[in-house]
């Protein structure tokens, strides 16, 4: 496995971690896993944009 595969395996994870975060936020009221759930969708975006490079 080269590294461009390595980062977007674990963007897609993180992606698939922020979104059981939020939805597990939402059914339950609570703010902190919605907003850790969005800060994965940012992390997962800017290692997509640093492998581009």
């Amino acid at each position: 496995m080269n590294n461009s595969t390595i980062v977007l395996l674990c963007s897609i994870l993180l992606i698939v971690l922020g979104i059981v975060m939020v939805v597990l936020g939402v059914k339950g009221g609570i703010l902190p896993p919605t907003v850790t759930g969005i800060g994965f969708f940012v992390t997962a975006v800017a290692l997509i944009a640093a492998g581009k490079k």
